[in-house]
C-alpha cells in the first residue's frame, strides 16, 4: 500500500508514471516459482492494470542492459539492476522502499 504522499505523486495527472518491462518479468518469474501465488491476476492482467492506472510501459533496451551489467555495486538482483539502469538513463525516480537502491546512482521516492 502506498502512503498518501506517494499516491498523490503517482496519481497526479501532471506526472508520467512508467512501469518497467522488468517488473512484468519479475512478477511472472516470482509467480512461476510459487512466491506470488495469490497474484495470478497480476500476471494475467498486467497490461490492463498498467493501462487502467494511466501508466506507460517502459521497455528494456540494450542500453539499459549494458548499464545494469556495468554497475560496480555488489548487488546481484538482475531485476533491481535493470530498474536502476532505467531510472538512471531515463532520468526517472524509482518508487520503492528497497534500501538496496542506495548502491546505485538513482533518485528514490518513498
Amino acid at each position: 500500500m502506498l502512503p498518501p504522499s506517494v499516491r498523490e505523486v503517482v496519481t497526479d495527472p501532471g506526472n508520467e508514471v512508467f512501469v518497467s518491462a522488468a517488473s512484468a518479468w519479475e512478477v511472472a518469474t516470482k509467480f512461476r516459482l510459487g512466491r506470488l501465488t495469490e497474484y495470478e491476476g497480476a500476471v494475467l492482467r498486467f497490461n490492463e492494470f498498467v493501462v487502467d492506472a494511466a501508466m506507460r510501459h517502459l521497455p528494456v533496451t540494450y542500453q539499459h542492459g549494458l548499464r545494469a551489467g556495468s554497475y560496480s555495486a555488489e548487488h546481484r538482483d538482475p531485476f533491481d539492476r535493470i530498474l536502476a539502469a532505467q531510472a538512471e538513463l531515463e532520468s526517472l525516480i524509482l518508487v520503492t522502499t528497497d534500501s538496496a537502491f542506495r548502491e546505485f546512482p538513482v533518485r528514490v521516492l518513498w
